[in-house]
C-alpha cells in the first residue's frame, strides 16, 4: 500500500473490511507483528487469523509473503482481497509460465500488498531468488500445524521454513494455526525457529457450534435423517474413513435429493478440483470426504460437519468440526459412534508403520477422543480442557441439553467380564462380542452349542437386558480400558488389569443409560435446532439477496461468500438500508464493497419494500 494511504489498524479494519472493532486477540497480535515482532498465533477456525497478517502487511513497507499449503485456499483468499480493493496475487502450480512471470514482476516492482506462495514454490531456487529481489514486509506461515510430524496434515516442506529466519532475520514471522495441543505448539516453535516468538493463544471455544454424539445403529440412515430433518438446503461436510464409504454415502444422499459430492485422494485431480469449486461456489452442497478434504477451507456458511466414523484424535475432530459456522451463526458438529469405531482406529494404529513412540502417542490421543465420545458431562468442557482451557458447562451440547441418566453398572459389568473369562476358560480361546452377549442373554445358537457354553454358570444371567444395552456397556468398558478388543485376532475380547479390579469389587463402573428409542427421538426432535436462531428478520428478502449474490459471484468468478457472507446478508435483510451511508454502517461492508455493490443493493431493497 502506498505510504500516503497508510492508516491505523482500526482505520484499515473499518475502511477496507467494514468492521467496527477487532475480535479477541487480533489487535495485540497485529500491533506486535506490525512492530516487527515474531509471533505464534493459535486461534480457532473462524476466529479471524487472516487479519493478523493481512493488516500488518499493509502497515509495513514491502510485500507480505504468505506461505499457504493449498491452491484452492490461495485462490479464494486472493479473490477475497481483490474484492476488498487490495493488491494480492499467488504463485503456485496452477499458473502458466507467462502469468507466473507477471506476478513475479509485480512483486519485484513493489506492486503487491500480499503474495501467497506454496511452500514448495517458496523453497525452490527461483522462489528464494524472488524473495531476495523484492522487499518482504513479513512472512506469514499459515496452517503451521503442518510442521508437526505427528499430525495427518504433515507437510515436510514446512520443516524447511527455518530458512526464513536464517536469510531474513530482520523480517517478522508469524505462524498461525487453529489446532495444536501443547506438544505440537512446542514442535512448531522449535522447527520454525520461533523459540523467542511471542505466543498468542486465543480461546478455543466456538460457542455457536453444538456438539452432538449419537449411538451408531445404522450410521448412513441416521446421517440422512439428520440432514433431512435439520439441515435441508444447508451446506455441510460429512467425513468418512474410507474412500469406498465416501462414494457410497455421497450416492445415497444424492439419491435422496441432497446435493452431495464425493471427495477423496483416489479421485482424478480434475474431479476433485471440480467438486471443490462447486462446494465453494454454490449454496447447499454437502461434501462427503475423507480427511484429505478441508484444510484451509474458508467457506463461512457451512452449517454442519458430520462424522460417520470417529476421528483418531481430538485435534483432528476439533479441526474438522471447526469448519462449521465460521460466520458465527449456529452450526452443528454431529457424530455417530459405536464399538466398531474403537476397534477400527486401534487396529489402524497397531498395523501402522510408525515407531513405538508414535504408536503410544497415537493411542493416547485416541483414548482422549474416546473419553470425549463417551462423556456424560459437558462435551465443550471436555474439548476445551484437552487444550488446557478451563470452562463452564455450555448449555448447548447434547449432554447439557439432554443430560444422560447415569447408573451404577458394576454388577452388570461383572457379569459381562465373568462371561468373557469363563468362555475362554472353558474353550481355551477367546471370543468376540456377539458370542459373549449371546451367552449372557441365554441364546443357544450353533456356536454356543458347539462350544458347550450353554452349561456355563453365566449362561443367561443377562437375559433381562436387551442386546443393545450390553453393547453400550461393552463399548464403555473398552473405552475405559476395562476390556480390550484384540483387533489382530478376529476382534476377540480380552480382560485387562482393570477388569480384575471390577471383578474383585474394588472398582465401580458407571453407565450412561440409553433412553428407549421412541423417547430418544422425541427428545432429539425437541432439541434438534440450535438455540441461536439463524433465521433472518425478513426471510423473503434474505433469499432475494442470496439469489442476487449468487449471480454477482458468477459474474465475478468468485465464491458467493467472497461477495458477502451470510451474516452480512442477514444484517442487510434485518436493517433494510435505503442509502449508501446506511449500507456502509453494516458490519462487513467496507468502502470498496459499498461502492461496488451498494447502488444495486439499495435498488433491490427498495423494490422489495
Amino acid at each position: 500500500m502506498p505510504e500516503s494511504d497508510r492508516a491505523s489498524p482500526q482505520q484499515l479494519l473499518r475502511d477496507i473490511w467494514g468492521y467496527s472493532s477487532f475480535r479477541g486477540m487480533q489487535q495485540p497480535i497485529i500491533e506486535h507483528v506490525a512492530g516487527g515482532g515474531d509471533a505464534l498465533v493459535l486461534m480457532p477456525t473462524g476466529g479471524g487469523k487472516s487479519l493478523c497478517f493481512q493488516i500488518p502487511a499493509l502497515l509495513r513497507d514491502g510485500v507480505g509473503i504468505v506461505v499457504s499449503p493449498l491452491i484452492a485456499l490461495m485462490q479464494d483468499q486472493v479473490a477475497a482481497l481483490h474484492e476488498l480493493g487490495l493488491r494480492a496475487a499467488f504463485l503456485n502450480s496452477s499458473l502458466d509460465a507467462a502469468k507466473a512471470r507477471e506476478v513475479q514482476a509485480r512483486a519485484r516492482a513493489g506492486d503487491l500488498d500480499l503474495l501467497y506462495m506454496a511452500p514448495e514454490r517458496l523453497l525452490s531456487e527461483s522462489g528464494l531468488r524472488l524473495l531476495e529481489q523484492c522487499r518482504p514486509a513479513l512472512f506469514a506461515i499459515d496452517e503451521a500445524h503442518c510442521v508437526s510430524q505427528w499430525g495427518h496434515d504433515f507437510r515436510p516442506e514446512y520443516g524447511q521454513l527455518e530458512i526464513l529466519r536464517e536469510r531474513w532475520p530482520q523480517v517478522p514471522r508469524v505462524a498461525l494455526t487453529a489446532t495444536a495441543d501443547i506438544p505440537t505448539r512446542n514442535e512448531i516453535a522449535q522447527r520454525l525457529l520461533l523459540d523467542d516468538a511471542r505466543s498468542f493463544v486465543s480461546s478455543f471455544d466456538r460457542p455457536n457450534i453444538r456438539y452432538r454424539v449419537v449411538e451408531k445403529r445404522d450410521g448412513r440412515s441416521q446421517l440422512a435423517q439428520f440432514i433431512r430433518d435439520e439441515h435441508t438446503g444447508d451446506c455441510g461436510v460429512v467425513y468418512a474413513l474410507s474412500r469406498n464409504s465416501v462414494e457410497e454415502v455421497a450416492a445415497l444422499l444424492a439419491a435422496q435429493g441432497i446435493k452431495a459430492l464425493p471427495y477423496h485422494a483416489g479421485l482424478a485431480a480434475d474431479v476433485r478440483a471440480r467438486h471443490l469449486r462447486r462446494f465453494l461456489d454454490e449454496d447447499a452442497v454437502v461434501m462427503v470426504a475423507t480427511i484429505a478434504f478441508g484444510m484451509g477451507i474458508d467457506k463461512p456458511d457451512v452449517r454442519f460437519v458430520a462424522h460417520l466414523d470417529m476421528p483418531r484424535s481430538i485435534e483432528g475432530y476439533f479441526q474438522e468440526t471447526g469448519r462449521a459456522g465460521r460466520d458465527g451463526l449456529p452450526a452443528q458438529a454431529w457424530m455417530a459412534y459405536g464399538l466398531a469405531d474403537v476397534v477400527q482406529q486401534r487396529r489402524l494404529i497397531e498395523l501402522g508403520e510408525a515407531d513405538d513412540a508414535h504408536k503410544r502417542l497415537s493411542t493416547a490421543k485416541l483414548d482422549a477422543m474416546l473419553a470425549l465420545a463417551e462423556a456424560a458431562d459437558c462435551r465443550r468442557v471436555r474439548l476445551l480442557g484437552y487444550f488446557g482451557e478451563a470452562s463452564q458447562p455450555c448449555g448447548n451440547c447434547d449432554n447439557c441439553l439432554q443430560p444422560p441418566e447415569l447408573v451404577d453398572a458394576t454388577e452388570a459389568a461383572q457379569k459381562l467380564l465373568s462371561t468373557v473369562y469363563r468362555c475362554r476358560q472353558a474353550s481355551g480361546i477367546s471370543f468376540a462380542a456377539t458370542h459373549v452377549i449371546d451367552v449372557l442373554r441365554g441364546k443357544s445358537g450353533d456356536k454356543v452349542l458347539r462350544f458347550g457354553h450353554e452349561s456355563l454358570s453365566t449362561f443367561g444371567i443377562g437375559a433381562d437386558w436387551p442386546e443393545q444395552d450390553w453393547r453400550v456397556l461393552l463399548r464403555q468398558l473398552v473405552a475405559q480400558h476395562l476390556l480390550e478388543v484384540d483387533s489382530a485376532h478376529f476382534n476377540v475380547l480380552r480382560l485387562t488389569d482393570g477388569s480384575r479390579e471390577v471383578l474383585r469389587g474394588t472398582r465401580r463402573v458407571g453407565l450412561r443409560r440409553q433412553a428407549p428409542a421412541a423417547a430418544r427421538r422425541r427428545r432429539g426432535a425437541a432439541a434438534a435446532k440450535p438455540a441461536l436462531q439463524a433465521q433472518p428478520a425478513d426471510a423473503a428478502l434474505f433469499e432475494t439477496l442470496r439469489a442476487w449474490r449468487a449471480e454477482v459471484a458468477r459474474e465475478h468468478g468468485v465464491p458467493a461468500y467472497v461477495v458477502f457472507p451470510d451474516a452480512t446478508l442477514h444484517a442487510i435483510a434485518a436493517s433494510r438500508p435505503l442509502d449508501l451511508d446506511a449500507l456502509r454502517s453494516i458490519s462487513g461492508v467496507g468502502d470498496k464493497k459499498r461502492d461496488t455493490y451498494g447502488p444495486a443493493l439499495v435498488r433491490l431493497i427498495a423494490e422489495q419494500a
